[in-house]
């Protein structure tokens, strides 16, 4: 039973996370605490171990997710490396700075995170992106499937800035930083969100292997749970990375932000009644 939960755990994680570049750790984590919360179906664990077997399992999800995006041509390397070379340093010092947190807080911290980003969302149409300095702004072109190019861009330093900052985030709550990628992406630099999706899971991939190394030197990964999680989030990112190529780029962000909220939204009452 512990096992097949795990494993289906796994499989929708590595699905949603896929199809709209969260990398599937605001499902993992969220799961593993709730179903281990009265140690009837799992094994209680912390806040901590959750975070530090997700970023584990999120390498072989993104790894997955971005083999298959490889063949669709969407994923945006030069992006890819610059916003790591923000997340990588800032997913190790969200790693330590995980520990100070107790259950309870953790909960209420990550869904406020959440809800947030997902509110971002519904007001992308009113925000200003960063790009509109053309002379400053590393300009990116991307033609889809139905022969039209888009046009984005971003100013390299205030990339790193942002990215450092997620990373902190993925190191924290232990999400592979795709939760705010993405929006930060599509909002502020004008990525298509097929891109932007694409990218992040290969940005989750990078990030993941970091921030992992942290939680598994912090001694925060359990791995009985890490190898049952394992194949269903292998097969799961396939499977999203294939229905992202299916649908419309206002259908993703549909998803994305409903997604978020729920996931949220259970949070923030988890921590609240303790």
């Amino acid at each position: 039973m512990e096992w097949m939960l795990l494993l289906l755990i796994g499989l929708v994680a590595g699905t949603i996370g896929a199809m709209v570049g969260l990398g599937g750790g605001v499902i993992i984590v969220p799961a593993l605490l709730y179903f281990g919360s009265e140690g009837i179906i799992l094994q209680e664990i912390s806040p901590q171990t959750a975070v530090g077997t997700s970023l584990v399992v999120m390498i072989f999800t993104g790894l997955s997710s971005t083999l298959a995006f490889m063949k669709h041509r969407t994923v945006d390397y030069k992006s890819g490396f610059i916003f790591f070379v923000g997340s990588g340093p800032g997913s190790i010092i969200g790693a330590w700075v995980n520990r100070f947190l107790d259950v309870d807080a953790f909960y209420l911290y990550f869904g406020v995170f959440i809800i947030f980003i997902a509110s971002l969302l519904f007001i992308r149409t009113k925000l200003k992106p960063l790009t509109l300095n053309r002379e400053k702004a590393m300009l990116r072109t991307f033609t889809d499937k139905n022969n039209m190019t888009f046009e984005y861009g971003y100013r390299p330093r205030a990339a790193i800035m942002i990215s450092m900052f997620v990373g902190f985030l993925s190191g924290l709550f232990g999400v592979g930083g795709g939760s705010l990628l993405v929006p930060v992406m599509i909002l502020l630099f004008l990525f298509p969100p097929h891109v932007a999706t694409a990218t992040s899971m290969f940005m989750v991939l990078l990030s993941a292997v970091v921030s992992s190394g942290a939680h598994i030197t912090l001694g925060n990964v359990h791995w009985l749970y890490t190898l049952a999680l394992f194949p269903g989030a292998w097969f799961g990112a396939k499977l999203g990375a294939y229905m992202n190529t299916k649908l419309e780029s206002n259908v993703l962000v549909f998803l994305l932000r409903i997604i978020l909220m729920i996931i949220g939204g259970r949070m923030v009452y988890q921590g609240l009644i303790g």
